[in-house]
């Protein structure tokens, strides 16, 4: 499948790499960053996880060459905050961006820095190739957002009907393609191929969130073929589906191995929230909960990550972590030095994983998402989620209810209190939902809502 380029990248910088041989040019380089981002996953849904019904072999050599965080957290229940998150390292109800319409209205917001935004001024060519959704107008697009080159869908979409692949969510490039066999798994997995070719001299980040496993199921035939026997029609969609995006991670891991480049590349796979489970047939194993609640089946997500050579291979990690956590990670094994003033709510990782430190990353987490919210400090968790047993918050220890299936709200009312305070004060600090794209805004927007509650 042939693809149009967006742009020339200019290799800047390399009259110095040139003197070097291959070999003295890939050890004077930052490594390379690579974060697949999966979508609607599920907890349950990998080999590594459990699973015994879809093999994903390649997905699960991530783990198995690095770290499986067992406790691994987003900071946001559903998609857009999710990604938010990700790419500030900073809780997303800091800046409003509580829910998905903020992007569809808008976007992340402009006063907003992006990991790409992090990495360009250390020299790495960027990219994302997947489903944005942080922003469908001019200003709020990736190539806007500190990435070179953006080939993907800007919110939602089909998967595999070509007609429907022109109407405004999707990019130019995407667009263009007029192979009717087209099918978004496998055209993001081409792009980052290509790039990746393209981009070897270069200390690259390569930003992948395929929108599988996202409603709606589509698969091809290719795929469904390998998954004849399952009778429910959807499990068998849901299942090709998971069979693309694997075949994809493994293409994609087999080429930087070609390129030499395994050991000088940190990789990251993460689900952006807790799969739907009804509508899709995702699973999240033992938790309870789903995407769009605040049981730990809407936060709590596959979360693997491996950079062999310098972090420990075929270990699991058991204190909880989350999304927040990756741009620090990152910036600081560019060669780059987080600032205060950037007020990130994530860590850098190595240290923990290294054994440097033995510390928890995390003491507490905190979510909000419009009336339910939780707090986990320690292990035991404050929650109050739809599905639940109504407004007064539910508490659980997790150590020993994975389930969230023993409430001891009744029994240990002070430790209740003391969550609450503590959430509350966090709560405090964040943003209006929907803020405006700045500060200013925000005031002049808080003022004249003020003006009209006065005028009633």
């Amino acid at each position: 499948m042939a693809f149009t380029r967006l742009f020339s990248l200019a290799l800047a910088g390399c009259s110095g790499v040139a003197l070097l041989t291959p070999a003295q040019a890939a050890a004077s380089q930052p490594p390379n960053l690579l974060i697949i981002y999966a979508d609607d996953l599920g907890w349950g849904e990998l080999g590594c996880q459990g699973s015994k019904d879809i093999p994903t072999p390649h997905i699960d050599s991530i783990a198995r060459n690095g770290i499986r965080f067992t406790q691994g957290y987003v900071a946001a229940t559903y998609c857009s905050p999710s990604r938010a998150g990700l790419m500030t390292g900073r809780y997303p109800t800091r800046f409003g961006h509580e829910f998905n319409s903020v992007a569809n209205q808008t976007g992340l917001r402009l006063d907003q820095r992006t990991i790409a935004d992090r990495l360009k001024p250390l020299g790495y060519a960027t990219a994302c190739v997947g489903k944005w959704h942080l922003g469908a107008g001019p200003d709020y697009r990736p190539t806007k957002r500190g990435f070179d080159e953006f080939y993907g869908t800007l919110n939602n979409t089909p998967f595999y009907h070509p007609t429907n692949f022109v109407d405004s969510r999707v990019s130019e490039a995407v667009r263009a393609v007029p192979d009717p066999d087209f099918y978004t798994t496998d055209a993001y997995t081409e792009r980052s191929l290509d790039w990746l070719e393209r981009n070897q001299s270069r200390p690259w980040f390569l930003y992948l969130p395929y929108n599988a496993q996202h409603a709606p199921l589509q698969a091809p035939r290719k795929y469904l073929d390998r998954f004849s026997s399952m009778a429910d029609e959807r499990r068998r969609t849901f299942a090709a589906m998971m069979a693309a995006m694997d075949d994809g991670v493994g293409r994609i891991l087999a080429k930087i191995r070609a390129l030499g480049q395994e050991e000088r590349t940190i990789v990251f796979f993460i689900g952006d929230n807790g799969g739907p489970t009804q509508s899709t047939t995702s699973s999240n194993g033992p938790l309870r909960g789903y995407k769009m609640t605040t049981y730990e089946g809407g936060p709590r997500v596959p979360f693997l990550a491996q950079w062999k050579g310098t972090w420990p291979g075929g270990r699991t990690y058991d204190l909880p972590v989350m999304n927040l956590d990756v741009l620090p990670t990152i910036v600081a094994a560019a060669g780059g030095k987080v600032a205060p003033e950037w007020q990130l709510d994530g860590v850098d990782l190595t240290p923990f994983v290294t054994g440097k430190v033995s510390s928890r990353p995390h003491e507490t987490l905190y979510w909000r998402y419009g009336p339910q919210w939780a707090i986990r400090d320690g292990d035991y968790k404050l929650v109050v989620s739809r599905g639940g047993g109504g407004p007064e918050p539910e508490l659980y220890d997790l150590a020993v209810d994975l389930r969230e299936s023993n409430n001891l709200a009744g029994r240990m009312p002070a430790k209740v209190k003391e969550l609450k305070a503590k959430w509350d004060k966090w709560s405090a600090e964040q943003a209006e939902p929907s803020a405006p794209d700045s500060p200013a805004k925000a005031k002049k927007a808080a003022k004249q809502n003020k003006k009209k509650t006065a005028a009633k």
